[in-house]
């Protein structure tokens, strides 16, 4: 994946325009993603799958006419942001409802979330279904907690079939459901991935060995063995397959052989049938299959095995026409010229402004909130590297870059309001603009972090300790709102909140501010240090806990790193002050 970049910062910009380019019957290119070019049906319900680039042909490649109506994506295996998802779903909406549909990832259903409440808001009807076929992720009694992989593939067919069909949303989001309960995948890695413009791989697998459980998002698997030959590959994977057989689940099967990048169709057809003679073993029938690259991990050596359990109702919708890139059944009808209409998008930003005048102590508080938001974004832009190191030890490797994508397009966001701002209005437009340009977990997260902090510190007086710790608090309540986070789970959590107690409990004492904040950024420091010795509870680094252990969480380091440089400005500003 460095073999042909113009700039990694617009590569998915540019692979998506590329797509739609090269396939104009098809497609059409929307704000926030990709939408079928056929208009849907009046009343039809618009089913809306997305997530993270590096993964095609998803999402964009399997939309189209009896598929899904349009793919959110963001950024390389960032989630895309809650406005995306908003402005998506306006493209396509033709009054039948919206079902949302993605891989259970952190970031992905914090954006997808934020974007269903906006969106029912506005008085859309709106559901949501999770795939979680990935059965390497979590145990049987926490099935709720598996990720989605290649199964995205399935639950997406079905639920784009029915909508197709002139379901209601209802049906559409049983039969999602349903799918997805049939559906369970394996995979395993030969080979890590690279993401574009890197010139390392997200991780490694030793050689001679083969990695078992691996994620679509460069994620390592939960353990690793020799490399097996075809015969006794295709009996790995399928033993753990066939043990979850779902209950009630008949004899028929649609068996899905995914290449995730390098494993090329001949290596795919070979396994596929030694999978397809084990099956039939099994006593089990192959209806309708699929081999080839279906869900992808960029350019990752690797291959999953997807079960989809059928029935009447799911074989009929699984083999009904459909028209996309790459996913094609039957012949479909021209459905003729698409309204390429949107409606415009409200900022919160502007219903700021609206309902506030800013006092001159908010306007202040704004103009050093934008020399701030600079230096904290030059501080993180230099340890990204380091960071996304971190990250890649039980996750994907992009929070350093997640990070400083966000702090860019949040500096970008606060330079560009006018003059007169107050600090509430300022930091909603820079949390608006973090959120949708970093994607992820910690885009979503630090987004709403801003705004909440700008809102109450507006309300509190801008920048009295009081004031301070007061907006802290609202920031840390939103982000566990949003994450689901406790303290011990491993995540940024458990830096802030000694942060903020730390913080509280100066400031009750009546130290100045300054001192307050480097009491707390130490006490954020030590805790960010102490989460090597925790197990992730929250997040990709879950499923691969042991791999974490000795390690300092990565959220927590960056929020350190944060509130370290905050407080070293502020004992600065301090000494100034007093010479003056």
């Amino acid at each position: 994946m460095t073999r042909i970049v113009s700039d990694p910062d617009t590569f998915v910009a540019e692979a998506l325009d590329g797509l739609v380019l090269a396939h104009p019957q098809e497609l059409r290119r929307v704000e926030g993603g990709v939408a079928r070019r056929a208009p849907l049906a009046p009343g039809q319900v618009a089913v809306i799958v997305g997530g993270g680039s590096g993964h095609y042909p998803a999402f964009g490649g399997i939309v189209g006419i009896g598929m899904p109506a349009a793919a959110v994506c963001g950024n390389i295996f960032s989630s895309p942001s809650a406005g995306q998802a908003v402005r998506v779903a306006h493209a396509v909406d033709a009054g039948g409802g919206v079902l949302f549909s993605y891989g259970n990832y952190a970031g992905d259903v914090i954006h997808f979330g934020e974007a269903e409440r906006r969106l029912r808001d506005e008085g859309l009807d709106v559901r949501t279904v999770l795939v979680t076929d990935d059965i390497a992720s979590a145990p049987v009694a926490d099935a709720a907690q598996r990720r989605g992989i290649a199964g995205d593939l399935c639950v997406f067919r079905i639920a784009g079939a029915a909508a197709e069909r002139g379901d209601s949303l209802d049906e559409v989001e049983r039969l999602a459901r349903h799918a997805n309960d049939r559906t369970r995948t394996i995979g395993v890695a030969f080979s890590g991935c690279t993401v574009p413009g890197a010139s390392e791989p997200l991780f490694e697998v030793p050689e001679g060995m083969m990695s078992i459980g691996l994620g679509i998002h460069g994620e390592p698997g939960i353990r690793d063995v020799p490399v097996q030959g075809a015969p006794e590959l295709a009996r790995t994977l399928l033993e753990p397959l066939l043990a979850e057989r779902p209950q009630g689940a008949g004899a028929h099967v649609s068996l899905l052989v995914n290449g995730l990048g390098t494993v090329k169709y001949e290596e795919l057809f070979v396994l596929f049938g030694h999978l397809h003679r084990e099956l039939e073993h099994a006593g089990i029938v192959v209806a309708s299959p699929l081999c080839g690259e279906l869900v992808t991990s960029l350019d990752m050596g690797g291959v999953s095995v997807t079960l989809l359990w059928l029935d009447d109702e799911l074989e009929e919708l699984w083999d009904a026409p459909a028209a996309s890139p790459a996913f094609r059944r039957g012949a479909v009808a021209d459905a003729g010229t698409p309204d390429d209409a949107v409606r415009p998008n409200r900022s919160a930003v502007d219903e700021i402004v609206e309902r506030h005048h800013a006092s001159p102590a908010s306007q202040r508080a704004a103009d050093t909130a934008r020399d701030l938001l600079s230096l904290v974004r030059d501080v993180v832009v230099e340890q990204a590297e380091i960071l996304g190191a971190l990250d890649a030890i039980a996750g994907d490797g992009d929070h350093g870059i997640g990070m400083s994508r966000g702090l860019e397009a949040a500096v970008a966001a606060a330079s560009a309001r006018p003059e007169g701002d107050g600090l509430s209005a300022l930091l909603t437009a820079a949390g608006e603009a973090w959120s949708e340009t970093a994607g992820g977990t910690s885009g979503a997260l630090w987004g709403a972090a801003l705004s909440a902090f700008g809102r109450v510190a507006d309300d509190a007086g801008a920048q009295s300790g009081e004031a301070v710790v007061a907006a802290v608090t609202a920031a840390r309540e939103r982000i566990a709102q949003l994450g689901g986070a406790e303290a011990g789970d491993k995540t940024m959590l458990d830096a802030l909140l000694p942060f903020e107690t730390a913080l509280r409990s100066a400031v009750a004492e009546g130290v100045p501010v300054a001192t307050a904040l480097r009491q707390a950024a130490s006490a954020a420091n030590g805790a960010a240090q102490e989460t090597a010795t925790l197990r992730p509870r929250k997040g990709r680094a879950r499923p691969l806990a042991e791999k974490s252990i000795g390690h300092p969480d990565p959220g927590a380091v960056s929020f350190a790193l944060i509130v370290e440089t905050l407080a070293e400005w502020a004992d600065a500003d301090e000494r100034t002050e007093g010479r003056r």
